[in-house]
């Protein structure tokens, strides 16, 4: 008896662990030539953008910031950023376990 209760207590403690979701990071780095003023990062397939991340930051030409993601299932993510003249940078399906970004004018919309 005391067996099974210890092998439930251990087999519900594995799911719970395993059901829970992760929280994972992302580097950007601004190469530019303007500052970033919104960054946008969204779940792979969202119908729509989450919050700006940044907030009241601003992510000058020649910067970097690390962004936290907390509380998600899966490592991909679509971002998109906007700059001081309203460009956006747009990537789809960055694998923020794999990768970080550092966004160019090469990668304007």
């Amino acid at each position: 008896m005391r067996l099974k209760w210890l092998f439930g207590l251990c087999l519900s403690l594995l799911l719970a662990t395993h059901a829970q979701a992760d929280n994972y990071f992302l580097t950007i780095t601004n190469s530019t030539g303007f500052d970033i003023l919104y960054a946008y990062v969204s779940p792979e397939h969202s119908d729509e953008w989450e919050e700006d991340v940044l907030g009241t930051d601003i992510l000058e030409d020649g910067a970097s910031v690390r962004i936290t993601l907390q509380g998600y299932d899966s490592p991909l993510f679509d971002v998109r950023l906007v700059d001081e003249d309203d460009d956006t940078y747009t990537f789809w399906g960055v694998n923020v376990a794999k990768q970080d970004l550092e966004v160019t004018l090469d990668h304007l919309d």
